[in-house]
């Protein structure tokens, strides 16, 4: 990794800058250990009290982990701290699944979207990966799997990391809460759900937006359809 000079009055603005460039380029990975204060502060050519004082900042709001006789750290940023709070809103909300998957239709919609506005070779060829092996699953969970798979593609494909967080924290929650409905819904529904996919890939890769956001709306109403029909089931058990 190389810093750049700092040349603005503003100096531990332009070291936060930096810093968070190199974890977006994925040059620092979380969990990563940065280089000492006098290291970054010899290689931008600053004081090591402006080092200090970004990375005391990027602590503060929890993108870097400051451990003291160990050094700083790229904080691990899973899904964890916001899967919680959804997981409790699951669990005491009435019709939780009705809500998630109103927030799936808002998110992923506009994510095929972007997607179908963004994605390049190398993410279409991902996507028609993934639906050809859910296509040759050998069993319903496996096809579960690259289903999840399918969503988390399109959500990369639409190049928003920030998008791409909460679409993968949204869809972690539904898959683990829901697995088994999904799991049902799928082993009945195989051939309808890649119909589905096929055409909401196919949106993407002819670059039409509101066709991709047409077909994934219509995707996630069937899948809600279907998990209301599979709880229907249960009740009449």
């Amino acid at each position: 990794m190389v810093f750049q000079p700092i040349v603005t009055k503003k100096i531990y603005e332009e070291i936060v800058d930096q810093i968070r460039e190199l974890i977006a380029r994925g040059e620092l990975k979380p969990g990563q250990k940065l280089p000492s204060e006098r290291e970054m502060s010899e290689s931008m050519g600053v004081s090591r009290a402006s080092v200090r004082e970004a990375l005391t900042a990027m602590e503060a709001i929890g993108i870097l982990d400051i451990r003291p006789g160990e050094g700083t750290f790229v904080k691990e940023t899973s899904s964890l701290e916001t899967f919680k709070p959804l997981a409790f809103v699951l669990a005491v909300e009435k019709n939780p699944g009705q809500q998630m998957m109103e927030v799936r239709r808002v998110l992923e919609s506009e994510s095929a979207a972007l997607a179908a506005l963004r994605a390049d070779e190398e993410h279409l060829i991902k996507i028609r990966h993934i639906l050809d092996q859910m296509k040759s699953a050998g069993n319903t969970q496996l096809g579960v799997e690259y289903d999840l798979k399918f969503h988390f593609a399109i959500a990369e494909a639409t190049q928003n990391s920030i998008l791409l967080r909460i679409m993968n924290t949204v869809a972690d929650l539904m898959h683990h809460t829901f697995r088994l409905d999904r799991e049902k819904l799928l082993s009945r529904n195989s051939h309808q759900i890649y119909s589905e996919h096929e055409a909401i890939y196919q949106a993407i890769k002819e670059r039409t937006p509101q066709i991709a956001r047409e077909k994934m709306i219509e995707h996630i109403n069937n899948i809600e359809k279907g998990m209301e029909h599979s709880f229907e089931l249960e009740g009449e058990n």
